[in-house]
Order: structure tokens, then sequence, then C-alpha cells
């Protein structure tokens, strides 16, 4: 992974939350294993996975209270990036504006697609990234 540190959220003891440079959806996250080793999700240790999951759970509730989000995708592909890590991708029924940027899910109800030509200015960037940061555990 590159230097993602200026998308960081928060470290816990076996992961990273970064937000994804890529806000088509609104508040995207990507969850990263700490470990080296692991690879993919069927590696992840007992400790991992419970952990995981409070994250989950903790990004979930912040998307729904902050941002409005109506569902939430998971996605654990691997295909680019050979290691551990999930695309936690909030999906709305209705555009939401943030910050004055609209955020407008045309694939909700249908699989997620990335719009690589969406592009979302820096400083409303970093205020995701605060509101998430003052609204998780």
């Amino acid at each position: 992974m590159g230097d993602f540190s200026k998308y960081k959220i928060k470290d816990y003891k076996y992961w990273s939350v970064f937000l994804s440079e890529n806000q088509n959806y609104l508040g995207r996250c990507v969850i990263w294993c700490n470990r080296e080793e692991a690879l993919d999700l069927a590696d992840a240790t007992k400790e991992e996975r419970e952990e995981l999951f409070l994250i989950l759970n903790e990004l979930r509730a912040v998307s729904k209270k902050v941002f409005g989000a109506d569902w939430m995708n998971y996605a654990f592909l691997g295909n680019v990036v050979r290691h551990l890590h999930c695309h936690f991708i909030p999906r709305y029924a209705k555009p939401q504006v943030f910050e004055g940027v609209n955020f407008t899910d045309e694939f909700y109800g249908k699989n997620y697609q990335t719009d690589s030509s969406f592009v979302c200015p820096p400083e409303v960037i970093d205020k995701i990234i605060l509101k998430i940061k003052e609204s998780i555990g």
C-alpha cells in the first residue's frame, strides 16, 4: 500500500481505517489488516475477525448517522493489492450533499461501480475524515 497516511481515520490493534481517496460513495473507507502476512479474508485470525466486525459496525453506525447511508457494501477483492483489506462502501437511495458537494449513488440497488472521474476537493476529504473521527467509537 502506498502512503495513505493523510487519509488515516483510526488505528486499531489489528486493523487501520483510511478514507478512500475516491469518494464517489460518501464515506467510502479502506480497512487495512496490519499483519503483513495476511493475504485474504480466510487468513484472518479469530482476533482479527472479531475486531474487523467491531470496526464494520462502527463504520456502519457512523455512515447512517452522519451521512444518511441506507445500505452498506463490503468488498474483499485483492485483485490489485494482494493484502487483506476491505472496501467499506456506504450506499445511498437519494443524493446527498456534504460541504456543498453532491454525492449521487447512480447504482443504488445494484453492484457499486467506482467512478474514477469523480473528484472530491481535498478540503472536503479532510472534513469527511474529521466527521468520521469525531463520530467513531
